[in-house]
C-alpha cells in the first residue's frame, strides 16, 4: 500500500511541475512558489504536502519551451538579452548584473528583465534616473543570502515594450551573490561583458 501511495505521489508531484511550468511559460510573471501553488489547486491537490522543488520545475519547464514554443521562445529571449545589454550600457555605472530567467533562459512572454545593481545609496540611483528623464515605480524584491529572505528596493520602467526591474544592493555586498532560488547555490548572474560574449553564441 505505501509503495502504491509512494507511486502516486510521485505521479502528482510530476504533474504539478509540469502544469507549473505550463504556467509559467505561458504567463512569464509567475514565481516558482505561485506557480506550484497555482498548480496544485488545478490538480485538486491543494493540500498536497509533496510539492515538487524549483529546480524540477525548471527542468520542466526548460522541456514545455523545447516541445511547445520552439519557434517563439528563442526570439523572444534574445529580444530580452538585448534589451538587457542596452539597460546596463545605460547603467554601467552601478555595475549591473543580469540575473534571473532572462539569463537562465527561460524567460517567458511577459518575463521582466532583472538587473542587480550596486550603489552606496537608492537615491544615486532614483537620481540618475532623474536625470536621464526615465519613470520609474518603486518596490521590494526579495532575495536570500545566508539566511532568510530580506527585502531589496527595486525600480521598474519600461524599455520599449520590455520591462525592465532593478534591485539596487548596497556596494559592499558585491562579492557575496544572493542564493539560487532553484538550488540555494549562489545564483549565476552575468555582468555586461559576459552578457556580450553570450548574445554572439545566440547570434
Amino acid at each position: 500500500m505505501s509503495k502504491q501511495r509512494s507511486s502516486k505521489d510521485q505521479q502528482m508531484r510530476l504533474r504539478i511541475a509540469q502544469d507549473a511550468a505550463r504556467l509559467m511559460a505561458e504567463d512569464g510573471q509567475l514565481d516558482f512558489h505561485s506557480a506550484k501553488r497555482k498548480a496544485a489547486a488545478h490538480l485538486g491537490a491543494d493540500d498536497t504536502h509533496n510539492l515538487p522543488h524549483n529546480q524540477e520545475i525548471d527542468e520542466a519547464l526548460q522541456a514545455y519551451q523545447r516541445l511547445f514554443q520552439t519557434d517563439s521562445h528563442p526570439q523572444h529571449l534574445l529580444q530580452l538579452r538585448q534589451t538587457a545589454l542596452e539597460a546596463m550600457r545605460l547603467l554601467a555605472d552601478f555595475d549591473p548584473h543580469l540575473a534571473g530567467p532572462v539569463l537562465w533562459g527561460t524567460a517567458g512572454p511577459h518575463t521582466e528583465v532583472t538587473l542587480h545593481l550596486y550603489a552606496p545609496t537608492v537615491e544615486s540611483v532614483l537620481f540618475y534616473l532623474m536625470d536621464q528623464e526615465i519613470p520609474y515605480e518603486q518596490g521590494e524584491s526579495l532575495l536570500r543570502f545566508n539566511g532568510d529572505e530580506q527585502p531589496f528596493p527595486c525600480l521598474r520602467f519600461l524599455a520599449g515594450e520590455e520591462a525592465i526591474e532593478l534591485v539596487i544592493l548596497p556596494d559592499t555586498r558585491l562579492r557575496q551573490p544572493p542564493k539560487s532560488p532553484l538550488d540555494g547555490k549562489p545564483m549565476k548572474r552575468a555582468r555586461l561583458n559576459e552578457l556580450q560574449k553570450l548574445l554572439q553564441t545566440d547570434n
